[in-house]
């Protein structure tokens, strides 16, 4: 929010029961789920990410470009600058980072729903290996009341979508630039594959 991102992010094992929760809550639904494709871009050196930085672009209700600065984690809660804005066309984006010299490294989707409560936006995840809740608010002390009200333990994951991602890759022998429904079937690691633990 305002330029800086400060988020949480758990390993759900029922996200209709927290959507549930939220809807009891009388939370304000500010995006239905949709569908999203996201396009990760890094320098053919990796630079981006060798220096915790992101750079996206992703096609959901809108095409966004994305950067997000290093992080810093204190508590299970992280913090980086981020910068979004909309772009009127996805392709000719895309055409103008690889232009620029910038690599896709990574293609990956996921269905999200957002809601709003209490200043803090929530995020219903559903990702090809499993489904996830991010709380996104100004400090950590309004995320941890948050996951308290959607009685979510504090059980932060401390990386990536990427990186979780990157933990079964190998050992599922799956393309790594490939994040994808499709890729995963109908098999889904356990969490104990993932390294995380359910919050739920």
């Amino acid at each position: 929010m305002d330029g800086q991102e400060i988020e949480a992010k758990f390993y759900i094992n029922n996200l209709p029961k927290i959507e549930a929760r939220l809807q009891e809550l009388e939370a304000h639904l500010i995006q239905i789920r949709v569908h999203e494709k996201n396009l990760r871009f890094d320098t053919p050196d990796q630079g981006l990410r060798k220096a915790g930085r992101v750079l996206r672009l992703r096609q959901d209700d809108a095409a966004r470009m994305t950067y997000k600065g290093p992080s810093e984690k204190s508590e299970g809660v992280m913090s980086r600058a981020e910068i979004e804005f909309v772009v009127e066309d996805f392709e000719k984006a895309k055409q103008f980072l690889e232009s620029l010299g910038y690599k896709l490294v990574i293609f990956y989707e996921k269905y999200r729903t957002t809601y709003e409560l209490d200043n803090t936006h929530v995020m219903l995840d559903e990702l090809p290996y499993g489904n996830f809740v991010e709380i996104e608010g100004r400090g950590s002390a309004s995320i941890r009341a948050m996951a308290e009200k959607l009685r979510i333990r504090w059980e932060p994951i401390a990386t990536s979508y990427h990186g979780l991602f990157e933990r079964v890759c190998g050992t599922r022998k799956l393309d790594p630039f490939l994040l994808t429904f499709a890729a995963f079937g109908e098999s889904r690691p356990s969490p104990e594959e993932l390294g995380v633990a359910a919050a739920d």
